[in-house]
């Protein structure tokens, strides 16, 4: 459905801190990184797109995070979501919403939310029931 995804931030070094520690939790390998921009890259072992990236705004303009917009990862164990939650809190993250079930979305949605340092919301979340394989 996705070719990528772009989340701005203001601090390029201290975003790419985070989003590194919160994807190699997710087992998310980083494609690419270009100081001169800045911007970085993150795909899925196996697959071209989608891509998440992550830079300073395009247009020039500082960062302004949107209010109601928010990321979610795909997890595939609710071991990874715990751990994802917690590299993004060690790496400068603040929390939304511990690792938890949500039932009011559906019986197996675990979940967690935090923001980046840059305030942007993120969710990560493993859809699969306890026992399932990774």
């Amino acid at each position: 459905m996705f070719s990528h995804v772009f989340v701005g931030v203001s601090d390029f070094a201290r975003a790419h801190t985070f989003y590194a520690a919160v994807l190699d939790a997710l087992g998310i390998p980083q494609r690419f990184r270009d100081e001169s921009r800045p911007w970085a890259g993150w795909q899925t072992p196996d697959s071209v797109r989608p891509l998440f990236l992550i830079g300073h705004p395009f247009d020039g303009e500082p960062h302004d995070r949107g209010n109601g917009q928010m990321v979610a990862f795909s997890a595939a164990t609710r071991a990874e979501v715990e751990a994802a939650w917690r590299a993004g809190l060690a790496h400068g993250g603040s929390d939304e919403g511990a690792p938890g079930l949500r039932p009011h979305y559906h019986a197996d949605y675990f979940g967690a939310y935090l923001r980046d340092p840059d305030g942007n919301k993120l969710c990560i979340v493993c859809h699969a029931p306890p026992d399932a394989p990774a």
